[in-house]
């Protein structure tokens, strides 16, 4: 989709991501859609609940 980060930006910036949360929390997902999912909230100015069906809950 316009705007998501292609592969080699989010090469880039998963290096600087944890791998995995907490101990005592559920595993992170991809960091990479999550990235997506924020910069999408970011740059059309939904809430979360109104986010598009490609980024999944």
């Amino acid at each position: 989709m316009r705007g998501d980060l292609t592969d080699e930006e989010g090469a880039i910036i998963g290096g600087l991501l944890p791998p995995e949360r907490e101990r005592w929390s559920r595993p992170a997902q991809d960091n990479h859609l999550f990235l997506n999912e924020m910069l999408y909230v970011l740059r059309v100015g939904c809430p979360w609940r109104n986010m598009h069906e490609r980024y999944g809950k």
